[in-house]
């Protein structure tokens, strides 16, 4: 066991001057066998080199649409920005990749949806501010027209 934790400990070991971990080194080659090996003997998916990249950012710059899905597949956090604030999906359509952005897009997209399903608020409220439970909305819907009612009495209408 101290073993498998000393290990797990050394798979995410900066290699290089940059800070990349063998993770890193395996998304950037679009090595994607190398990368499932290190995913499953625990590599940190999220972990940040000195540019603020994480592998997904690595294969998203030389258009790994594999590494990509295996990283996507491992929960790694999609929406993880660099130190110039791009994302995995903005580096990808800036070098060319468009099938790995429009993947990556997608992707961002279908888990946005999901939170927004999961904590009870309305697809078409952008900024929560309706809930999608019918008892509420029919209480605001009652508290809107109460209120025009008494603004158009004291009009005089």
């Amino acid at each position: 066991l101290l073993l498998i934790s000393c290990f797990r400990t050394a798979v995410n070991a900066p290699v290089d001057a940059f800070g990349q971990s063998p993770a890193h080194l395996a998304a950037c080659a679009g090595e994607a066998f190398f990368l499932l090996w290190q995913l499953q003997t625990g590599a940190n998916l999220n972990q940040q080199d000195c540019l603020g990249e994480a592998p997904i950012h690595k294969a998203a710059k030389v258009g790994s649409l594999e590494c990509l899905a295996l990283l996507v597949a491992g929960d790694a956090k999609i929406d993880l920005c660099n130190n110039s604030g791009q994302t995995a999906a903005d580096l990808a359509l800036d070098y060319g990749f468009l099938e790995c952005a429009r993947f990556l897009r997608t992707i961002q997209h279908t888990q946005t949806m999901k939170l927004r399903r999961q904590s009870g608020y309305s697809l078409s409220d952008k900024h929560g501010w309706l809930r999608e439970d019918p008892t509420a909305q029919k209480q605001e819907s009652e508290t809107s027209r109460s209120i025009s009612r008494k603004r158009r009495r004291s009009d005089g209408g």
